[in-house]
């Protein structure tokens, strides 16, 4: 098995882990780094497809390079915006974390562990 095969079938593993985790995962950070991670595996194909036409006698592409480091650059950029996008939504919807859970209210006071509930003292 050469080595552009080997890198082909990883970048096809990463496409298919960042849409099991799409379509599987119900929390939205998750499903962002799922996503990142099916981007990543469209970039090493993307590099072994470029790579593959130089291996067969044409002259090395430029292009595809660009391509991919300019698409890395862009996915950093549109990742970092939207954590920050999932941080401030749950600081406005009062969330304590980033999923779907919804937050204890701060205000209250933590139940008696031996349970307040009429019980005896």
């Amino acid at each position: 098995m050469s080595q552009i095969t080997l890198y082909g079938l990883l970048g096809s593993a990463l496409v298919g882990l960042g849409l099991y985790g799409l379509i599987v995962s119900a929390d939205a950070l998750r499903k962002l780094l799922a996503f990142n991670l099916l981007g990543s595996g469209v970039f090493l194909l993307f590099g072994v497809i470029a790579r593959r036409g130089a291996g067969a006698g044409f002259s090395g592409d430029p292009i595809p390079q660009a391509l991919v480091i300019t698409g890395l650059v862009v996915a950093f950029a549109a990742t970092a915006l939207a954590v920050g996008l999932l941080v401030r939504l749950g600081q406005t919807a009062g969330l304590d974390d980033v999923d779907d859970a919804p937050a204890s209210p701060r205000s209250a006071a933590p139940e008696d562990a031996r349970g307040s509930a009429g019980g005896p003292q």
